[in-house]
């Protein structure tokens, strides 16, 4: 059975945390792929391409970026919020995201980075934040989403 939505005025400190955390850091991702299109945060801005490794743009000077990879984060962002809207689907964005960009660290590490396989394109900076923003995101979802099963057994 569905959750029914969240009233519009409910205040951030009464959601539940695994709510705040996946709204953070959809906002993280939204906030990261507009950044991705700003030049002097991406450094070589006139080098970035749709996609492809042959992008030379780099956010931060660190983060190899496309218009494709801004793209997908604000996409992700986009998604994160949505599924924000429920605990349930909060949990879910966080493991499920999370999943995902483990994936995209295993991705980055058995593709040759200067190949046609790299078309987001990922570099070895993006490789470890994918690393961390997986661990990160799997380990919130389900530490704070077991939290909220537990808080709602409790008042049964």
């Amino acid at each position: 059975m569905a959750q029914p939505l969240p009233p519009q005025n409910v205040r951030p400190q009464d959601r539940p945390p695994v709510q705040l955390a996946a709204m953070v850091v959809a906002a993280v991702f939204l906030v990261v792929g507009i950044a991705g299109f700003i030049p002097g945060l991406t450094t070589e801005y006139d080098g970035m391409t749709f996609a492809g490794h042959e992008s030379t743009a780099m956010l931060l000077g660190v983060f190899h970026v496309s218009i494709l990879h801004n793209i997908v984060h604000l996409l992700f962002g986009v998604a994160g919020l949505a599924m924000a809207r429920t605990a349930a689907g909060a949990a879910a964005f966080l493991v499920g995201g999370g999943v995902i960009y483990l994936v995209l660290w295993i991705y980055g590490l058995v593709i040759d980075h200067d190949s046609a396989a790299n078309f987001v394109p990922v570099n070895t900076a993006d490789n470890w934040l994918h690393l961390a923003l997986g661990v990160g995101m799997v380990g919130l979802g389900l530490a704070l989403g077991r939290r909220r099963a537990s808080i709602s057994d409790a008042k049964i």
